[in-house]
């Protein structure tokens, strides 16, 4: 890298160029649990920014990540070499009319705190589950949060974004300007370009019921069978996951069923809910209600050597097949968390051509973390490739938010058949020369 232009670019951007050996590099270099060494990380203060950074990676040969929160599974916001394109400074969130709920979001805010100024305006917006991760990169994957099954993904309430194409443009991508770019982005990840802004339609939504139900680890199988059953009936208000923690080599943990209801109604809540509680012996209960930032956890600190190894898939019907498989799969590992996410409602009413996420007619999200360092845990991939092999007849597609390996498998799981071919156009007229290739990427066909 030509280190006369790396000083030209720094004086020509509004914010920071950080190369080995600044002060601040050190702080910028790696994310959540991903270390990395780039040549360089520019801090984007404005879509100029972007632009700027953008020509020089072209100038110079160098591959470009793009970070906005840095909590990317798969290491895809930092890398060896390369220039990190850094949009965590763009973090306004500007409520534009809260009649409509028209809010204005900068890709590097932080949910957490869009959840807690769109409280202060009685709205809410769908996001993910994590307090501390950046807009950006979650939301142009799908978003799936705690109000999915009644206002449907986050990128379902997206009604603009401006972005920052590989060509140095800076468009603005809607319904109604550049729709197939519009249409790529939601769900399609970072393949097309650099998003500076989003503009979203939040909902009225001032409380939620919040909390746990917990049962013991040995009525497992039959507590899992019984939530599926139930969230088939259960209104769309209501979203729940199904949480069985690893025992590390101890006793199995017992089963977590987290519920959010949608509204401040006890009544209708407490009829929600319910039928979670005669699913087998109540170990506890503790469900509130709260402001909806409080649902959002605080992503806590890993142990210096971990690497989560996560991989999901969809699952059309949750089915007793289903479960006893993924549970007699799971008790095999002594460090392996499961999750089940609950799906439908108002996510699947949305056609599955409509946005570049197309897997609208599932009823759950299956979702595993290999809990350890990576060298172990890829030692124990034999193992954790034959239990998604058992799982297999029963799944389905992926999702790119919660992938950290995006094997061959796994990308071709992402996008349908149908989805790639059409994202591979929208590829070709906004990036043909695949610069946004750290992604779940869409090959060119210049490139493929």
């Amino acid at each position: 890298m030509n280190s006369a232009a790396a000083t030209a670019l720094a004086e020509s951007v509004t914010g920071e160029v950080v190369l080995p050996g600044d002060a601040a590099y050190d702080d910028v270099k790696d994310i959540f649990v991903h270390k990395g060494r780039p040549d360089v990380v520019v801090r984007c203060h404005g879509a100029e920014d972007v632009r700027l950074a953008l020509a020089f990676a072209r100038e110079q040969g160098l591959r470009v990540s793009v970070r906005s929160g840095g909590h990317s599974n798969a290491g895809l916001s930092t890398d060896v070499g390369g220039l990190v394109v850094d949009v965590s400074p763009l973090n306004g969130v500007e409520v534009l009319d809260a009649g409509r709920g028209l809010v204005r979001i900068g890709p590097g805010a932080q949910w957490g705190q869009v959840a807690r100024v769109l409280t202060e305006h009685g709205l809410s917006f769908s996001s993910g589950d994590t307090d501390q991760v950046g807009v950006g990169g979650l939301l142009v994957g799908g978003g799936i949060g705690w109000t999915v099954r009644s206002t449907g993904l986050a990128i379902d309430n997206l009604v603009a974004a401006e972005v920052v194409t590989a060509d140095g443009r800076v468009l603005r991508a809607s319904a109604d300007e550049h729709a197939d770019l519009f249409w790529g982005l939601r769900g399609g990840g970072g393949n097309f370009g650099v998003v500076t802004s989003f503009e979203v339609a939040a909902k009225p939504l001032p409380k939620v019921h919040f909390g746990s139900i917990v049962y013991p680890a040995a009525e497992a199988a039959s507590v899992v069978k019984g939530w599926a059953r139930a969230l088939r009936e259960a209104p769309e208000e209501l979203t729940s996951h199904v949480q069985l923690f690893p025992s590390f080599g101890g006793d199995p943990a017992p089963v977590n069923i987290l519920v959010c209801y949608a509204g401040d109604d006890v009544a209708a809540a407490g009829a929600a809910i319910a039928p979670l509680l005669e699913l087998g012996t109540v170990e506890s209960k503790d469900v509130n209600l709260v402001g909806y930032p409080d649902v959002l956890d605080q992503a806590g600190e890993l142990p210096p050597d971990w690497e989560p190894m996560v991989r999901n898939r969809f699952a059309r019907e949750c089915s007793d097949e289903l479960v006893d498989t993924l549970l007699t799969g799971a008790a095999a590992f002594d460090n392996l968390f499961v999750e089940l996410r609950s799906l439908g409602g108002a996510l699947g009413r949305v056609p599955a051509d409509a946005t570049a996420f197309g897997h609208r007619d599932a009823e759950v999200l299956v979702n595993t973390a290999k809990l350890g360092p990576r060298a172990d845990n890829e030692a124990a991939l034999p193992e954790l490739t034959a239990f998604w092999s058992a799982l297999a007849p029963f799944t389905e597609g992926a999702y790119s938010g919660f992938l950290s390996e995006l094997d061959a498998d796994d990308l071709a799981a992402v996008y349908p058949p149908e989805t790639y071919e059409r994202l591979r156009a929208v590829k070709d007229a906004y990036d043909p020369e695949n610069v946004f290739s750290r992604n779940a990427n869409v090959a060119p066909h210049a490139r493929a």
